[in-house]
């Protein structure tokens, strides 16, 4: 879809302010890591907001992809079309978000 991949991930502090504190599972340097060492990611970085806008209107991507939890209608969309861009929604791996772990593991 693009000739360069950048990932940008949510800090530690804007996860746990839409997620719990309890979260993040794994700190933002290590999943920087993570994404780092796929080999089509061509850089990682990270944003302290709780929403990717700010980013977005810095970074201006062609495409912004985003899980099919978020809907065609995500708030980051107008940014995202402002700066002559797309969104495609792609769909979720059935067992592997970190909620779905966290079931798995309470489970057990």
């Amino acid at each position: 879809m693009a000739d360069v991949l950048i990932v940008a991930l949510n800090s530690d502090s804007s996860i746990k302010k839409y997620k719990s504190e309890k979260r993040p599972i794994i700190p933002l340097e290590e999943r920087m890591q993570m994404m780092a060492a796929i080999s089509s990611v061509d850089f990682v970085t990270f944003f302290e907001e709780t929403d990717p806008r700010n980013i977005l209107d810095i970074i201006k991507p062609d495409v912004h992809v985003n899980g099919q939890e978020y809907t065609i209608n995500c708030i980051e969309r107008d940014v995202v079309e402002k700066n002559s861009g797309r969104v495609h929604i792609v769909k979720l791996v059935p067992g592997l978000s970190t909620s779905e772990i966290i079931k798995k593991i309470k489970s057990l």
